[in-house]
Formats: C-alpha cells, structure tokens, sequence
C-alpha cells in the first residue's frame, strides 16, 4: 500500500530510523497488510482523543482502540512536518532492517523523552521472509480462501489440546459454517512458546479440525486486556469472521456474534469429551490446567493421550524439553566483592566435572575486556553492558546451554531486560543475589576499588556514590559472610537440582 506517495531517491536513504516497541511494529504490519483498514497510518493527537471519548475518529468511522507510535524527541527534532522531503520517518525491525516509512504529518509530546507521530505508512523493503510467511495472509487473500456464509473464528495463542479442540469442533458443527484460526505471532504466547513453535503445536492439530483455514496475524498486548479484546474482534472482523468462538476477554465481541464454549470433561466410559454436567463423577476426569501440563513437561514426562494428541504432544515436548534438557541462565548479581564471581567458577567446575550439561562462564572483568570493551562506568554504559551479557546468555540458552553470569547489574531494569531475553529465547532463568553486605565487601577490596572510591580517586563505584538496587525477585539469596566458596556452591548446586536443572545426586 503507497497511498499515491511518491518520494525522490535520497530522501528515505537520509531520513532518520527508529526500531518500533513490538506492539508498536504489530500494529504497523497491521496497517500495511490493510487489516486496520480503514486506517492507513498511525492517529493523530484529535483521532486519539476522539476513539477515547467516543470510541469514533474525527470523521465519525467507528474504531475501538488507540493505533500510535512514540518515537525519541531527538529524532522527532530532525523532522520538519512542514516539509514533505523532510519529514519522513524510517521505520525499522528488530534487527535494524527497514520495513515501513511514515509520512510525518504531526508530532507532540508524550511523556519524558518520547513524542508522539501521526502519519500515513508506506512499506518499504523486502519483507517476504520469516518463519510461516506463507500463513501471514491479508484480508484479501483469506477472503478468497474462506467460503462464503458464516466464518467461525478461534483466536489461539496457547496449544490446542483434546478439550480446546472438541470446543471448537462442536462450534462448528452447530454454527454449520467454516473454520478459521488466527494465530497471534508477534510475541511469545501466555505459555512462553515462541510464535514459531505455538503455530509448529496449532498446525500438528489441524486432522483432529473440521475443514480450516490458517492464518498468523502480528498481535501484541497491549497491557490492557478490554483494549486487546477490542483490537482481536476488530482483526477477526477484517478477516471476514461472523462468529467468534469466546476464550477469555474474548467474549467482548466488538460487534461479533459470541459463541460461549461449554466446560467439558472427559468420558472414561467410552473416550469422548462431553459437557461436565452429562458426565457421573465417577466416569468423569476434567481437563489438565497449565501447572499440570507443565510440571509434567518440565519433567520430562509423557502428556496423558486422553488429554492430548500425540502430534501435539511430540511439538510441546520439542519446544518445551524437560528442564535437564532446557537451556539454562544463572544470573548472579552483588556487589564488588561479595563472591559471586568465585561462586559462579565454581559452580561452572562442578558442572563440567559431570559433563551433563555444556557450560558457558559471561564473568563481568571478561566481558568488559571483549564484548563491552570500550564502555565506561557510567549508568548507561552499565546498563548497556549487562544488556550485552544478558543477550549473549539467552542465545546459549536457546540452544540449550547453561549460561553463568557474573556482573555487578545494580539496576533492577537491567536484570529484568536479561530475564525477559532468556524468556523469549524459551530458556529459564535464576537470579542468585550475592547478598554480602558493604562493610564485608569493603573489609576484602581484593581490587582496591573501595579504597581508592573512599579517597575520591575514583566515581561511580557502586555502594559508594553509585546505587545498588537490591533485587526484589531473586531466585536464591546468599550472604558470603562467614561462609566457604565451597557451601556457597553447594547451596546453588542444590538449587538447580531440586528445581530439575541437573540431575540432584550431583548437588
């Protein structure tokens, strides 16, 4: 979609360029493949007070939520809106590839370094790739697909198991019309798969299905569940569905018709799923919850047939390997001198000493000397640097590795950037604060460090005139005081195998 603009050459390869929030880049895929249709841009400042008050633009189009894009007011100040070759904002992905451009039109501020754009969007550059493309199908596309008559529309981001699936074929049946499944793919689902394996899981269902049509659809929450209710029945809508079948906050329509599904059970008797009231409780087994499901994962235990299909079963077993087998980040964090450093070589040792899982050591003095080499103290450069480290260990744990790492990261944002990178890489994650206190810290100074911050020789050292912000969500807690390196690795060692990360003779 261009919307008849026509820019001269040059003026996009000079433009600024900004990486989008990911709900920011799900909307604008949004955009471009017209599934906001009518919309062709992000709103402006009167469009976004109008849908708050009246759920209406200034033209009176009915649209339920809010479509914007906050972008740093550094950039904002090289765009001059009143210029048409000025005025142009490259919109990037997440690895620094542009996707879009937008014709700023106006611009405001939002909040303390941000300011908001309004402005119609235009694709540029080669977007074809990336897991499943063929199933990111416009409106258009899917509109020939479908047949005409009524559309049943199931939204799924989590695995679809026995139960789910009866819902849905008995939807069907009774709606007598077709199936379509919309995929959420921009974000790791509510069950921590990654997009690629929830549509891996949905696609190994598809026989136990009534006839169905597919689709991946670029949605994020938003954080706000009314909101992404809205926005889900309003792309169910643009991709021809009549009927949604309700999962959730689901069940505010947007204008759709609302199929409630019934809460089965399973039938001992003779194996169907059937409504839990028909059932005698004595025949009757509900269905597994989350916890269950994923106690019986992490251990590496077969998923009960009667509950789910063994295709299915076989991609949750792959996505989700027991946790003996699951990539693996150890996060020590404390400050200069507390231990953790010491503690993390030697739970590194112990666990190459069994060889049942390979290892990986991010020691902050190393990294600082080649992944960071050129950062300084400042808090930016920490933050940026624990970031790196924390990047770095969620791509070892994505291929199953146990990753150790030992920086100071006194920042609590900086800690949970590095969890939320081993999340969506499908690792775990343990935060291990090194909890020894200042004085014991300073009483060592192996480096000198606190001597010299003490004597004003150096600045920014933290616990002196730099902040430690003590974690609130760790994991493991220990106090070196008084205690040997050799417990303290115990004490991590045991740990990890009572959670079923090694194997707990070894701990």
């Amino acid at each position: 979609m261009n919307n008849g603009w026509v820019l001269p050459d040059g003026v996009l390869r000079d433009a600024p360029a900004y990486t989008p929030r990911m709900h920011e880049l799900a909307d604008l895929e949004l955009l471009l493949t017209e599934v906001y249709a009518p919309l062709t841009g992000f709103l402006s400042r009167a469009d976004l007070i109008s849908v708050a008050r009246t759920g209406r633009l200034v033209d009176g189009t009915a649209w339920p939520v809010p479509v914007t894009l906050e972008v740093p007011t550094d950039l904002l100040s090289r765009i001059d809106v009143a210029n048409p070759l000025e005025r142009v904002l490259v919109l990037t992905d997440t690895e620094g590839a542009p996707v879009a451009a937008v014709d700023v039109t106006e611009v405001w501020p939002t909040r303390d370094g941000m300011g908001g754009v309004a402005g119609v969007v235009r694709r540029i550059g080669d977007t074809g790739q990336g897991p499943f493309r063929r199933l990111r199908r416009t409106p258009a596309e899917v509109r020939e697909l479908v047949p005409s008559g009524r559309v049943l529309g199931v939204i799924v981001d989590r695995p679809l198991h026995r139960p789910q699936l009866a819902q849905i074929a008995h939807a069907a049946r009774t709606l007598a019309g077709h199936l379509l499944v919309l995929i959420p793919v921009a974000a790791p689902g509510p069950d921590g798969l990654a997009p690629e394996a929830l549509v891996r899981c949905v696609l190994a269902a598809r026989d136990r299905m009534p006839p169905v049509t597919f689709v991946t659809v670029p949605l994020v929450p938003h954080g706000d569940e009314v909101r992404d209710a809205l926005l889900r029945a309003r792309v169910a809508a643009a991709y021809g569905v009549t009927h949604l079948l309700a999962t959730g906050t689901s069940m505010i329509s947007g204008g759709l018709r609302v199929l409630v599904p019934r809460e089965l059970a399973y039938d001992t008797r003779d194996g169907q799923w059937r409504t839990r009231d028909d059932i005698p409780p004595r025949h009757r087994r509900l269905a597994l919850t989350k916890t269950e499901i994923d106690d019986l994962l992490d251990r590496g235990a077969a998923l009960p047939e009667w509950h789910t299909p063994p295709a299915v079963a076989k991609e949750l077993a792959r996505a989700r390997p027991s946790r003996r087998h699951r990539g693996l980040v150890v996060f020590f964090t404390g400050l200069s001198g507390s231990g953790k450093s010491t503690i993390a070589r030697g739970v590194a040792d112990a666990l190459k000493e069994t060889g049942e899982r390979t290892v990986t050591l991010l020691d902050g003095d190393v990294v600082r000397r080649h992944l960071s080499k050129g950062l300084g103290f400042s808090a930016a450069d920490r933050d940026t640097n624990v970031r790196r480290i924390g990047w770095v260990a969620a791509e070892v744990g994505r291929h199953g590795g146990v990753a150790l790492c030992c920086p100071i990261a006194p920042y609590a944002v900086s800690r949970t950037a590095a969890r939320r990178f081993a999340t969506e890489a499908g690792a775990d994650f343990v935060l291990v604060h090194v909890a020894t206190p200042l004085e014991e810290c300073e009483r060592r100074d192996r480096k000198g460090l606190y001597a010299k911050a003490r004597a004003g020789e150096i600045t920014g050292m933290t616990g002196i005139d730099d902040p430690y912000e003590p974690p609130t969500d760790a994991d493991l807690v220990i106090d070196t005081t008084g205690v040997k390196i050799g417990e303290a690795v115990a004490m991590v060692l045991r740990h990890l195998g009572a959670h079923g990360w090694i194997d707990p003779r070894l701990a």
